[in-house]
């Protein structure tokens, strides 16, 4: 008799296990997490968005400046050498990048010294090039914000679980205990998960905009060597 309630009670057991171990059961989703996440998920979302943002308008901004005729300073030569600035300048307004805004500023001054064309040229590859970066340290702050925030919001729902399970009388459950947890730490990781964008985002237009530096510095230097020549 004792062998078949042992038997009984370690076939229920197995049954509950399978049960318990069963596909699907338990499985939370995404929207739930991020539900449950509570209020500090707010200011994440809002970071999120932002940074998206931020890159895709300095990806299209970034591309606009990219684009430049391959024999643009080839054309530049010909007209200036040529004498026939006011089409060189006409060349440089209909492409509108920052390469072309620096030589129509030194298309502008040719008859100045060549040391107050550089300067002026300078200072215009000094306005594009902030317009470049525009944005770009918001979304480095994104990056070192949202883990921050993240965190915080995860110490703030361990306050409340801890303050929940002292509330409670008698033995408290570890159901409790554990949800709240778990809900708690879900803003740290999607903290993580936005910064880990936001500075990968940083960093890839950072690229793209010493890239285009280069090309503004290499170029202004061959149109000084253009008037040069004259």
């Amino acid at each position: 008799m004792m062998l078949l309630q042992t038997l009984s009670t370690d076939g229920n057991m197995m049954v509950d296990s399978l049960a318990i171990m069963e596909p699907g059961k338990g499985d939370i989703g995404l929207l739930d997490l991020m539900i449950k996440g509570g209020y500090m998920m707010i200011p994440l979302y809002a970071l999120f968005v932002l940074a998206i943002f931020i890159f895709v308008e300095r990806i299209i901004t970034l591309r606009k400046a990219a684009k430049s005729p391959k024999h643009l300073m080839d054309q530049i030569k010909i007209l200036v050498q040529g004498g026939q600035v006011e089409k060189a300048k006409i060349l440089c307004a209909q492409e509108n990048t920052p390469v072309a805004n620096m030589i129509s500023k030194g298309l502008e001054r040719i008859g100045s010294p060549l040391k107050n064309i550089e300067v002026a040229i300078e200072n215009v590859g000094k306005i594009e090039i902030y317009k470049l970066e525009k944005n770009l340290n918001l979304l480095a702050t994104v990056s070192g914000a949202a883990p921050m925030i993240g965190f915080l919001g995860t110490v703030a729902g361990m306050i409340r679980a801890f303050i929940g399970v002292a509330q409670e009388e008698g033995m408290v459950s570890p159901k409790l205990l554990s949800t709240g947890i778990y809900e708690a730490m879900i803003t740290t990781a999607t903290g993580l998960v936005v910064g880990i964008i936001a500075y990968l985002g940083y960093n890839y237009l950072v690229t793209q905009v010493s890239k285009l530096v280069h090309n503004m510095e290499y170029t202004s230097i061959e149109f000084m060597d253009i008037l040069q020549e004259k």
